[in-house]
């Protein structure tokens, strides 16, 4: 309990560190089914926008043996190629523009030696993923966030990673719409990068874009995308040309949504 409450309290941390750490914390309420809708629900109260969090507890309420999923989806993680499907897929000698601090996309671009990547600092990220692409021979520049549209407009290929994918849209790092916007207005080819976990059935997926309204929408740190504006989805399997069906990623587990019966 001690460990799920640190995690509840921890910041923002990375989709493959919540999903682990939250596996951990989780299979030991295994055999006690209320505690474990509590914890999850106290999980997703503070991270209400992973969506491999929210496959996580989905897929081990709907299990029958609650440990045995929990170890599956980290394993999901753990061997996730969206990151290798994307590098292979990028325009040779092309320019890219990302946002934020990417976890996905950012191994995929290091990979690259033959581009040059734009970084755009939203939320303030843009600093340390310059470093880290720059210490891995990685041409990148840091972007400010009110230079988005520019950045957009010089560039080959705009990719966006998702925190979780819903029917039509999907929740990125916020500028994702602007960059989106100005890439179909300049004709500008966006992939979205969606990795293990992060495609949820649609009643999920309500439930997530609620959670992330702000007391004012100008102070939010993610927004939601129309998956219109994108030219293509990577996932772990590979490459999907849009208009695509993406199965989800876990069932529907009714009682993690805010209206069920003891909900948030």
């Amino acid at each position: 309990m001690e460990r799920l409450r640190h995690l509840a309290r921890a910041g923002s941390l990375e989709h493959a560190v919540l999903v682990q750490e939250g596996a951990a914390a989780l299979a030991a309420l295994g055999d006690d089914r209320a505690a474990l809708l509590l914890a999850c629900r106290r999980l997703l109260e503070r991270h209400g926008g992973s969506g491999p969090l929210w496959s996580l507890c989905a897929r081990m309420l709907c299990s029958d043996d609650p440990r045995s999923e929990a170890w599956a989806c980290t394993e999901e993680i753990d061997a996730d190629d969206s990151a290798a499907h994307l590098a292979s897929e990028l325009l040779p000698d092309a320019t890219v523009v990302v946002l934020g601090w990417p976890e996905l996309a950012a191994p995929a671009l290091a990979c690259r030696g033959d581009l040059r990547v734009l970084v755009v600092d939203a939320p303030g990220d843009g600093v340390e993923v310059v470093r880290w692409l720059r210490q891995r021979g990685v041409d990148a520049v840091e972007v400010p966030a009110a230079g988005v549209a520019a950045a957009v407009a010089g560039a080959d290929q705009i990719v966006l990673e998702a925190d979780a994918v819903g029917p039509n849209e999907v929740l990125a790092v916020v500028g994702s719409v602007a960059a989106a916007a100005v890439a179909a207005h300049v004709g500008a080819p966006v992939w979205v990068v969606a990795g293990a976990g992060r495609v949820l059935p649609p009643a999920l997926w309500v439930d997530v874009v609620l959670r992330q309204r702000p007391p004012a929408p100008w102070l939010a740190t993610r927004e939601v995308v129309a998956l219109a504006l994108a030219g293509a989805v990577v996932r772990p399997d590979g490459l999907f040309r849009l208009p695509a069906v993406l199965p989800p990623d876990c069932p529907l587990a009714p009682e993690l949504l805010s209206s069920s019966p003891g909900g948030g």
